[in-house]
Protein backbone atom coordinates (compact mmCIF):
# COMPACT_ATOMS: atom_id res chain seq x y z
CA UNK A 1 0.00 0.00 0.00
CA UNK A 2 1.26 3.94 -0.46
CA UNK A 3 2.20 5.15 2.98
CA UNK A 4 -0.51 8.28 2.17
CA UNK A 5 -0.64 9.93 5.59
CA UNK A 6 1.23 8.83 8.96
CA UNK A 7 -0.56 9.70 12.53
CA UNK A 8 2.26 7.61 14.19
CA UNK A 9 2.40 8.90 17.70
CA UNK A 10 3.10 5.87 20.49
CA UNK A 11 5.86 3.41 20.78
CA UNK A 12 6.26 0.24 20.47
CA UNK A 13 8.76 -2.92 20.60
CA UNK A 14 11.57 0.16 19.91
CA UNK A 15 10.24 1.52 17.18
CA UNK A 16 7.07 3.79 15.71
CA UNK A 17 8.32 3.23 12.20
CA UNK A 18 5.37 2.58 9.30
CA UNK A 19 8.26 0.80 7.56
CA UNK A 20 7.87 -1.70 10.51
CA UNK A 21 4.55 -3.10 8.67
CA UNK A 22 7.18 -4.19 6.06
CA UNK A 23 9.44 -7.45 6.23
CA UNK A 24 10.37 -8.81 9.47
CA UNK A 25 10.38 -5.08 11.07
CA UNK A 26 13.05 -2.81 11.54
CA UNK A 27 16.63 -4.38 11.84
CA UNK A 28 18.68 -3.92 15.00
CA UNK A 29 21.97 -2.92 14.25
CA UNK A 30 22.70 -5.21 17.64
CA UNK A 31 26.06 -2.88 18.36
CA UNK A 32 26.95 -2.01 22.06
CA UNK A 33 27.49 1.08 24.15
CA UNK A 34 31.35 1.49 23.30
CA UNK A 35 30.21 1.26 19.40
CA UNK A 36 27.51 3.00 19.04
CA UNK A 37 29.43 6.64 19.29
CA UNK A 38 31.06 4.92 16.29
CA UNK A 39 28.15 4.26 14.77
CA UNK A 40 28.19 0.41 14.97
CA UNK A 41 31.79 0.28 13.81
CA UNK A 42 32.74 -3.36 14.71
CA UNK A 43 33.90 -5.95 13.02
CA UNK A 44 38.00 -5.19 13.03
CA UNK A 45 37.34 -4.01 16.70
CA UNK A 46 39.02 -5.93 19.27
CA UNK A 47 38.93 -4.35 23.13
CA UNK A 48 39.84 -6.25 26.21
CA UNK A 49 37.90 -4.25 27.83
CA UNK A 50 34.54 -4.38 26.00
CA UNK A 51 31.99 -6.52 24.34
CA UNK A 52 32.07 -7.09 20.85
CA UNK A 53 29.33 -9.10 19.87
CA UNK A 54 29.04 -8.36 16.26
CA UNK A 55 32.48 -10.13 15.45
CA UNK A 56 33.07 -13.41 17.97
CA UNK A 57 36.28 -13.98 17.04
CA UNK A 58 37.18 -10.50 19.31
CA UNK A 59 35.97 -12.51 22.72
CA UNK A 60 39.19 -14.29 22.12
CA UNK A 61 41.04 -10.79 23.66
CA UNK A 62 38.94 -10.40 26.75
CA UNK A 63 41.05 -9.60 29.79
CA UNK A 64 41.81 -12.69 32.10
CA UNK A 65 41.28 -11.24 35.17
CA UNK A 66 37.94 -9.53 34.31
CA UNK A 67 34.18 -10.18 33.92
CA UNK A 68 32.76 -7.71 31.63
CA UNK A 69 28.58 -6.87 32.06
CA UNK A 70 27.71 -4.32 29.40
CA UNK A 71 23.91 -3.23 29.45
CA UNK A 72 22.08 -0.26 27.59
CA UNK A 73 19.03 1.25 26.93
CA UNK A 74 18.08 4.10 23.89
CA UNK A 75 15.39 7.19 24.06
CA UNK A 76 14.60 8.49 20.50
CA UNK A 77 12.08 11.47 19.26
CA UNK A 78 11.53 10.79 15.52
CA UNK A 79 9.65 13.24 13.11
CA UNK A 80 7.53 11.60 10.27
CA UNK A 81 7.13 14.24 7.11
CA UNK A 82 4.90 13.81 3.91
CA UNK A 83 4.56 16.85 1.74
CA UNK A 84 3.36 19.91 4.37
CA UNK A 85 2.53 17.66 7.20
CA UNK A 86 4.32 16.35 9.99
CA UNK A 87 4.17 14.33 13.01
CA UNK A 88 6.70 13.74 15.47
CA UNK A 89 6.91 10.68 17.95
CA UNK A 90 9.19 9.45 20.86
CA UNK A 91 10.06 6.19 22.56
CA UNK A 92 12.14 4.57 24.76
CA UNK A 93 13.89 0.93 25.02
CA UNK A 94 16.15 -1.14 27.02
CA UNK A 95 18.40 -2.36 23.94
CA UNK A 96 20.76 -5.37 25.06
CA UNK A 97 21.99 -7.02 28.15
CA UNK A 98 25.89 -8.89 27.49
CA UNK A 99 28.70 -10.35 29.45
CA UNK A 100 32.05 -11.99 28.72
CA UNK A 101 35.24 -13.66 30.32
CA UNK A 102 37.97 -15.33 29.75
CA UNK A 103 36.99 -19.06 29.34
CA UNK A 104 40.87 -20.43 29.40
CA UNK A 105 44.08 -19.15 27.63
CA UNK A 106 43.47 -17.75 24.77
CA UNK A 107 39.98 -18.60 24.42
CA UNK A 108 36.35 -16.22 25.83
CA UNK A 109 33.41 -16.68 26.21
CA UNK A 110 30.26 -14.00 25.55
CA UNK A 111 26.44 -14.25 26.24
CA UNK A 112 23.45 -11.99 26.24
CA UNK A 113 20.49 -11.09 25.04
CA UNK A 114 19.81 -8.66 21.94
CA UNK A 115 17.23 -7.24 19.82
CA UNK A 116 17.20 -8.65 16.31
CA UNK A 117 14.15 -7.07 14.47
CA UNK A 118 11.07 -4.48 15.99
CA UNK A 119 7.98 -3.27 14.73
CA UNK A 120 5.45 -0.52 16.16
CA UNK A 121 3.23 1.35 14.32
CA UNK A 122 -0.38 3.07 13.93
CA UNK A 123 -1.39 5.30 11.81
CA UNK A 124 -4.51 5.77 9.40
CA UNK A 125 -5.96 7.66 6.61
CA UNK A 126 -9.35 9.01 5.47
CA UNK A 127 -10.23 10.02 2.34
CA UNK A 128 -13.82 11.15 0.62
CA UNK A 129 -15.87 8.18 -1.76
CA UNK A 130 -16.02 10.10 -5.02
CA UNK A 131 -17.71 13.61 -4.85
CA UNK A 132 -20.11 11.90 -1.69
CA UNK A 133 -19.82 13.05 1.94
CA UNK A 134 -19.07 9.40 2.65
CA UNK A 135 -15.96 8.76 3.37
CA UNK A 136 -12.91 5.82 3.85
CA UNK A 137 -10.69 5.31 6.49
CA UNK A 138 -7.74 3.29 6.16
CA UNK A 139 -6.23 2.16 9.63
CA UNK A 140 -2.81 0.67 9.98
CA UNK A 141 -1.29 -0.91 13.45
CA UNK A 142 1.14 -2.89 14.10
CA UNK A 143 3.25 -4.41 16.85
CA UNK A 144 5.75 -7.29 18.06
CA UNK A 145 9.42 -8.43 16.73
CA UNK A 146 12.08 -10.69 16.84
CA UNK A 147 14.46 -11.18 20.07
CA UNK A 148 18.00 -12.90 20.01
CA UNK A 149 20.03 -14.48 23.15
CA UNK A 150 23.45 -16.19 22.26
CA UNK A 151 26.07 -18.07 23.53
CA UNK A 152 29.27 -17.07 21.55
CA UNK A 153 33.63 -18.27 21.69
CA UNK A 154 35.97 -16.48 20.70
CA UNK A 155 39.90 -18.52 20.09
CA UNK A 156 43.10 -17.36 19.10
CA UNK A 157 43.71 -20.31 16.87
CA UNK A 158 47.34 -18.80 16.50
CA UNK A 159 49.14 -15.57 17.11
CA UNK A 160 47.52 -12.89 14.82
CA UNK A 161 44.32 -14.77 14.15
CA UNK A 162 41.13 -15.60 15.89
CA UNK A 163 37.89 -17.44 14.89
CA UNK A 164 34.83 -17.41 16.31
CA UNK A 165 31.15 -18.27 16.74
CA UNK A 166 27.80 -17.30 18.11
CA UNK A 167 25.10 -19.71 18.61
CA UNK A 168 21.60 -17.73 19.00
CA UNK A 169 17.86 -18.81 19.60
CA UNK A 170 15.55 -16.65 18.04
CA UNK A 171 12.12 -16.03 19.34
CA UNK A 172 9.25 -13.55 19.19
CA UNK A 173 6.00 -12.99 17.88
CA UNK A 174 4.49 -9.90 15.05
CA UNK A 175 0.47 -8.74 14.77
CA UNK A 176 -0.20 -6.64 12.00
CA UNK A 177 -3.71 -5.13 10.88
CA UNK A 178 -5.30 -3.68 8.30
CA UNK A 179 -9.02 -1.99 9.16
CA UNK A 180 -10.88 -0.69 6.76
CA UNK A 181 -14.65 1.18 7.58
CA UNK A 182 -16.73 3.69 6.45
CA UNK A 183 -18.95 6.53 8.13
CA UNK A 184 -21.88 4.69 6.11
CA UNK A 185 -23.37 2.76 7.79
CA UNK A 186 -24.16 0.57 5.06
CA UNK A 187 -20.50 -0.42 4.55
CA UNK A 188 -19.49 -3.16 5.98
CA UNK A 189 -15.85 -3.26 7.87
CA UNK A 190 -12.95 -5.40 6.79
CA UNK A 191 -10.27 -6.27 8.82
CA UNK A 192 -7.25 -7.92 7.35
CA UNK A 193 -4.54 -9.50 10.43
CA UNK A 194 -1.39 -11.08 9.68
CA UNK A 195 0.47 -12.48 12.80
CA UNK A 196 2.97 -15.43 13.43
CA UNK A 197 5.09 -16.66 16.38
CA UNK A 198 8.93 -17.13 15.57
CA UNK A 199 11.12 -20.06 17.70
CA UNK A 200 14.28 -20.65 15.83
CA UNK A 201 17.91 -20.69 15.81
CA UNK A 202 20.94 -18.31 14.26
CA UNK A 203 24.62 -19.07 13.89
CA UNK A 204 27.11 -16.60 13.26
CA UNK A 205 30.64 -17.06 12.41
CA UNK A 206 33.94 -14.13 13.06
CA UNK A 207 37.76 -14.24 11.94
CA UNK A 208 39.99 -11.52 13.19
CA UNK A 209 43.87 -11.50 11.86
CA UNK A 210 45.85 -8.75 13.82
CA UNK A 211 49.26 -7.33 12.15
CA UNK A 212 51.66 -5.49 14.18
CA UNK A 213 53.07 -2.60 11.37
CA UNK A 214 55.10 -0.96 14.07
CA UNK A 215 55.75 -0.79 18.05
CA UNK A 216 52.70 1.59 18.73
CA UNK A 217 50.73 0.32 15.27
CA UNK A 218 48.79 -2.64 14.77
CA UNK A 219 45.93 -3.31 11.86
CA UNK A 220 42.91 -6.01 11.86
CA UNK A 221 41.25 -7.38 9.71
CA UNK A 222 37.45 -8.59 10.60
CA UNK A 223 34.93 -11.09 8.94
CA UNK A 224 31.76 -12.49 9.37
CA UNK A 225 29.06 -15.24 7.96
CA UNK A 226 25.43 -15.56 9.32
CA UNK A 227 24.03 -18.49 7.95
CA UNK A 228 20.85 -18.30 5.94
CA UNK A 229 17.62 -20.35 6.68
CA UNK A 230 14.08 -20.79 6.81
CA UNK A 231 12.96 -20.03 10.26
CA UNK A 232 10.17 -22.66 10.79
CA UNK A 233 7.52 -20.18 10.94
CA UNK A 234 3.82 -20.28 9.61
CA UNK A 235 2.63 -16.94 8.82
CA UNK A 236 -1.83 -16.25 9.00
CA UNK A 237 -3.67 -14.09 7.75
CA UNK A 238 -7.05 -13.99 8.83
CA UNK A 239 -9.53 -11.55 6.93
CA UNK A 240 -12.69 -10.53 9.21
CA UNK A 241 -15.85 -9.24 7.78
CA UNK A 242 -18.17 -7.06 10.08
CA UNK A 243 -21.83 -5.87 8.76
CA UNK A 244 -22.28 -2.64 10.12
CA UNK A 245 -26.20 -2.97 10.58
CA UNK A 246 -26.19 -6.28 12.59
CA UNK A 247 -22.67 -6.25 13.91
CA UNK A 248 -22.22 -9.77 12.54
CA UNK A 249 -18.96 -11.30 11.86
CA UNK A 250 -17.26 -14.00 9.44
CA UNK A 251 -13.60 -14.71 8.74
CA UNK A 252 -11.25 -16.57 6.59
CA UNK A 253 -8.04 -17.68 7.95
CA UNK A 254 -5.05 -18.62 5.40
CA UNK A 255 -1.58 -20.29 6.48
CA UNK A 256 1.06 -20.06 4.66
CA UNK A 257 3.61 -22.65 5.89
CA UNK A 258 7.39 -22.42 6.39
CA UNK A 259 6.45 -18.89 5.27
CA UNK A 260 9.21 -17.00 6.51
CA UNK A 261 13.48 -17.09 6.52
CA UNK A 262 16.43 -14.96 6.99
CA UNK A 263 19.45 -14.46 4.46
CA UNK A 264 22.92 -15.41 4.45
CA UNK A 265 24.97 -12.27 5.36
CA UNK A 266 28.57 -11.62 4.98
CA UNK A 267 30.83 -8.52 6.23
CA UNK A 268 34.39 -7.43 6.36
CA UNK A 269 36.15 -5.06 8.43
CA UNK A 270 39.35 -2.76 8.82
CA UNK A 271 40.77 -0.72 11.46
CA UNK A 272 44.00 0.70 12.31
CA UNK A 273 45.19 1.19 16.04
CA UNK A 274 47.78 3.39 16.79
CA UNK A 275 49.24 3.79 20.52
CA UNK A 276 46.03 2.65 21.98
CA UNK A 277 45.21 6.34 21.82
CA UNK A 278 43.23 6.51 17.99
CA UNK A 279 41.48 3.64 16.42
CA UNK A 280 39.68 3.88 13.33
CA UNK A 281 38.39 1.64 10.83
CA UNK A 282 35.75 0.86 8.12
CA UNK A 283 32.73 -1.35 8.01
CA UNK A 284 31.23 -3.27 5.10
CA UNK A 285 28.43 -6.15 5.57
CA UNK A 286 25.93 -7.12 3.10
CA UNK A 287 22.35 -9.16 3.89
CA UNK A 288 21.27 -11.22 1.11
CA UNK A 289 17.48 -10.47 1.78
CA UNK A 290 16.49 -10.01 -2.25
CA UNK A 291 16.37 -14.53 -2.78
CA UNK A 292 14.41 -14.72 0.03
CA UNK A 293 10.48 -15.30 -0.58
CA UNK A 294 8.39 -13.54 1.59
CA UNK A 295 4.22 -13.85 1.84
CA UNK A 296 1.94 -11.57 0.73
CA UNK A 297 -2.18 -11.36 -0.03
CA UNK A 298 -3.01 -11.28 -3.54
CA UNK A 299 -5.39 -8.77 -4.25
CA UNK A 300 -6.63 -10.28 -7.17
CA UNK A 301 -7.07 -13.86 -6.44
CA UNK A 302 -7.60 -13.31 -2.10
CA UNK A 303 -4.88 -16.08 -1.94
CA UNK A 304 -2.46 -15.23 0.66
CA UNK A 305 0.94 -16.76 -0.83
CA UNK A 306 5.05 -16.50 -1.02
CA UNK A 307 5.91 -14.09 -3.64
CA UNK A 308 9.39 -13.14 -5.05
CA UNK A 309 10.77 -9.72 -5.61
CA UNK A 310 9.41 -8.31 -2.34
CA UNK A 311 12.40 -8.11 -0.43
CA UNK A 312 16.31 -6.52 -1.52
CA UNK A 313 20.36 -7.26 -0.57
CA UNK A 314 20.67 -4.51 1.95
CA UNK A 315 24.69 -3.32 1.99
CA UNK A 316 25.96 -1.26 4.51
CA UNK A 317 29.05 0.76 4.66
CA UNK A 318 29.94 2.37 8.19
CA UNK A 319 33.12 4.36 8.92
CA UNK A 320 34.48 5.47 12.47
CA UNK A 321 36.76 5.88 15.42
CA UNK A 322 37.63 6.41 18.56
CA UNK A 323 40.15 9.06 20.32
CA UNK A 324 41.91 8.47 23.83
CA UNK A 325 44.05 11.18 24.61
CA UNK A 326 46.17 9.43 27.61
CA UNK A 327 44.76 6.01 28.67
CA UNK A 328 47.50 5.98 31.30
CA UNK A 329 46.94 9.58 33.00
CA UNK A 330 45.56 10.22 36.21
CA UNK A 331 43.35 13.37 35.06
CA UNK A 332 39.80 12.63 34.28
CA UNK A 333 39.39 13.75 30.78
CA UNK A 334 42.76 12.72 29.39
CA UNK A 335 40.89 8.96 30.18
CA UNK A 336 37.56 9.71 28.58
CA UNK A 337 37.05 7.95 25.06
CA UNK A 338 36.01 10.23 22.27
CA UNK A 339 33.80 8.39 19.56
CA UNK A 340 32.53 9.42 16.17
CA UNK A 341 31.04 7.47 13.28
CA UNK A 342 28.79 7.18 10.18
CA UNK A 343 26.99 4.93 8.27
CA UNK A 344 24.72 4.79 4.87
CA UNK A 345 22.56 1.00 3.81
CA UNK A 346 20.01 0.98 1.46
CA UNK A 347 17.04 -0.70 2.30
CA UNK A 348 15.98 -5.05 2.59
CA UNK A 349 12.06 -3.88 1.96
CA UNK A 350 10.07 -2.84 -1.01
CA UNK A 351 6.82 -0.81 -0.93
CA UNK A 352 4.51 -0.68 -3.38
CA UNK A 353 7.27 -2.90 -5.83
CA UNK A 354 9.74 0.58 -5.80
CA UNK A 355 12.73 0.69 -2.72
CA UNK A 356 12.06 1.23 0.83
CA UNK A 357 13.95 4.52 1.95
CA UNK A 358 17.48 4.12 2.21
CA UNK A 359 19.35 5.46 5.44
CA UNK A 360 21.89 7.92 6.20
CA UNK A 361 23.17 8.42 10.38
CA UNK A 362 25.95 9.88 12.13
CA UNK A 363 26.97 9.46 15.41
CA UNK A 364 28.72 11.00 18.56
CA UNK A 365 29.92 9.75 21.66
CA UNK A 366 31.82 9.43 25.07
CA UNK A 367 33.24 6.49 27.07
CA UNK A 368 33.90 8.03 30.41
CA UNK A 369 35.30 6.31 33.22
CA UNK A 370 33.70 5.86 36.06
CA UNK A 371 36.42 4.59 38.53
CA UNK A 372 38.29 6.18 41.41
CA UNK A 373 41.29 5.45 40.28
CA UNK A 374 43.71 5.81 37.36
CA UNK A 375 43.42 1.85 36.07
CA UNK A 376 39.71 2.78 34.27
CA UNK A 377 38.19 -0.58 34.08
CA UNK A 378 34.31 -0.29 34.03
CA UNK A 379 32.95 2.91 31.88
CA UNK A 380 29.27 4.93 31.12
CA UNK A 381 29.30 4.94 27.51
CA UNK A 382 26.90 7.63 25.93
CA UNK A 383 25.89 8.61 22.49
CA UNK A 384 23.32 10.54 19.89
CA UNK A 385 22.71 9.34 16.29
CA UNK A 386 20.65 11.03 13.69
CA UNK A 387 19.60 9.00 11.22
CA UNK A 388 17.72 10.05 8.18
CA UNK A 389 15.55 7.24 6.29
CA UNK A 390 14.37 8.72 3.14
CA UNK A 391 12.66 7.46 -0.54
CA UNK A 392 11.18 9.45 -3.87
CA UNK A 393 7.23 9.50 -3.14
CA UNK A 394 7.74 7.94 0.65
CA UNK A 395 7.22 9.36 4.36
CA UNK A 396 10.90 10.72 5.34
CA UNK A 397 11.98 9.96 9.12
CA UNK A 398 14.31 12.00 10.70
CA UNK A 399 15.07 10.25 14.27
CA UNK A 400 17.21 11.84 16.99
CA UNK A 401 18.51 8.86 19.31
CA UNK A 402 20.01 8.62 22.41
CA UNK A 403 22.22 5.91 23.48
CA UNK A 404 23.47 5.11 27.03
CA UNK A 405 25.33 1.82 28.60
CA UNK A 406 27.18 0.88 31.15
CA UNK A 407 29.89 -1.30 31.23
CA UNK A 408 31.10 -2.95 34.25
CA UNK A 409 34.45 -4.38 34.44
CA UNK A 410 34.60 -6.37 37.42
CA UNK A 411 37.82 -7.94 38.55
CA UNK A 412 36.60 -11.52 39.62
CA UNK A 413 39.14 -13.43 38.72
CA UNK A 414 42.20 -12.03 40.40
CA UNK A 415 44.30 -14.39 42.46
CA UNK A 416 44.64 -12.62 46.18
CA UNK A 417 47.51 -13.22 48.58
CA UNK A 418 47.57 -13.59 52.56
CA UNK A 419 50.43 -12.54 54.13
Amino acid sequence: MALATAAAANAQSGTNSPYSQYGLGVLSDQSQGFNRGMNGLSLGLRQSNQVNMLNPASYSCVDSLTMIFDVGLSGQVTNFKEGNRKINANNADFEYAVAAFRLMPKMGLSFGVVPFTNIGYNYSATTNVGTSTTTSTETHSGSGGIHQVYVGIGWNFFKGLSLGVNGSYLWGSYDRSVTISSNDAYVNTVTTAYSTSVQSWKVDFGLQYTQAISKTDNVTLGATYSLGHSLSADPMVTTTNTNSQTGVSTSHEQTVYDGLSIPHAFGVGLSWEHNRRFIVGADYSLQKWGELKYPEMNTSTGKYVLKNGLLSDRHKLTVGGEWTPNWQSRKFYNRVRYRIGASYNTPYIKVNGKDGPKEISVSAGFGIPITNNWNNGSYLNISGQWVKASAKDLITENTFRINIGLTFNEQWFNKWKVR
